[in-house]
C-alpha cells in the first residue's frame, strides 16, 4: 500500500526541468550577471521549475540510465543554455562595438571603466551605450521574450535530443556577420559630424597658423560628439524595439535547428 502515493518518475520529470531551467538561466543575459546574487538566481530557478514542470510535463524516461548519459545530457543543455544567451548577447556586442568607435571618434578610447556585469574593460563611451541599451530592452519586455524561448525549448528540443546542424551554423552566421554594419550604422552620425569638425579645424589652421588647433580641437569635438549623442539614443531604442520584437521567432527558429526532427 502506497500511503505517500510516491511516483519516482514524477521526481525524474522535475529534475528534467530542473537542470534545463538552472543551466540556462545561468547563462542568459541579465538573469545570469554577476550583479544578481546567485541566491536569487537560486530562488528564481527553483520557482521558474516548480511553476513550468506542472505544464511541461516532461516524460521521465528522458532522464538517462548512466552517469555517462547523465553528463553528455548536461553538456547538451549547457549548449542550448550559451545558444540562447548568444543570441541576445550579440545585440549588446553591437551596441558596445558601435560604442568603441564613438569613444575613439571623440577622443575617449584612453577613458575606460570596467563593467560589472562582465568584468571586461571598455570604453566610456560603449559602457554607457551598453547601460542605456539594456534599460530599454528591459523596458520593452525583451527579458520575458527570453523566458518564453526558454519554456519553448522544452517543446522544440526535449532534454537530451540536441542535434548541432549545419542550420544552426547559418543562422549565427548571419547574425554576427550584421554586428559589424549595425555598430557602423549606430556611430555613423557622430563619425560624419566629427569629421567635419576636423575638416574644418584643418581649415581653420591653414587660414589661421597661430591658432593652436590641436587644444582647440579636443573641446569642439567632445561637445560635438555629445550633442549627437541625443540621436544616437533614437538609434539604438529603435535598433532594440526591432531586435526584440524579431526575438520570439529567431529564438524558435533557432530551437529549430538545435532540436532537427523533434523540432519540425
Amino acid at each position: 500500500m502506497d500511503i505517500f502515493n510516491f511516483d519516482p518518475a514524477n521526481i525524474l520529470s522535475f529534475f528534467l526541468t530542473l537542470f534545463r531551467i538552472s543551466i540556462i538561466l545561468f547563462l542568459l543575459p541579465f538573469f545570469g550577471g554577476n550583479s544578481i546574487p546567485n541566491l536569487v538566481k537560486g530562488a528564481l530557478v527553483l520557482v521558474l521549475s516548480l511553476a513550468l514542470w506542472p505544464a511541461l510535463s516532461v516524460p521521465a524516461d528522458l532522464f538517462p540510465a548512466s552517469p555517462l548519459g547523465i553528463a553528455l545530457m548536461l553538456l547538451g543543455e549547457t549548449i542550448v543554455g550559451f545558444c540562447l544567451g548568444l543570441t541576445v548577447r550579440m545585440l549588446f556586442a553591437t551596441i558596445q562595438f558601435g560604442g568603441q568607435l564613438l569613444g575613439f571618434s571623440m577622443g575617449f578610447s584612453m577613458v575606460n571603466v570596467i563593467d560589472p556585469v562582465t568584468g571586461v574593460s571598455e570604453s566610456v563611451t560603449a559602457h554607457f551605450l551598453y547601460m542605456c541599451s539594456l534599460l530599454i530592452f528591459l523596458n520593452i519586455n525583451g527579458h520575458l521574450y527570453l523566458l518564453s524561448g526558454l519554456g519553448d525549448s522544452f517543446k522544440l528540443v526535449p532534454p537530451g535530443s540536441l542535434l548541432i546542424s549545419p542550420e544552426l551554423g547559418r543562422q549565427y552566421m548571419t547574425l554576427s556577420a550584421e554586428i559589424f554594419s549595425l555598430a557602423v550604422r549606430i556611430a555613423a552620425p557622430i563619425t560624419v559630424a566629427i569629421f567635419m569638425v576636423d575638416l574644418a579645424l584643418g581649415l581653420i589652421s591653414k587660414v589661421a597658423p597661430q591658432l593652436h588647433v590641436l587644444m582647440l580641437g579636443f573641446p569642439i569635438k567632445i561637445s560635438v560628439g555629445l550633442l549627437f549623442l541625443g540621436v544616437i539614443f533614437i538609434l539604438v531604442a529603435q535598433y532594440v524595439q526591432d531586435y526584440v520584437s524579431d526575438l520570439g521567432p529567431l529564438l524558435r527558429h533557432i530551437l529549430r535547428a538545435m532540436g532537427g526532427a523533434a523540432g519540425v
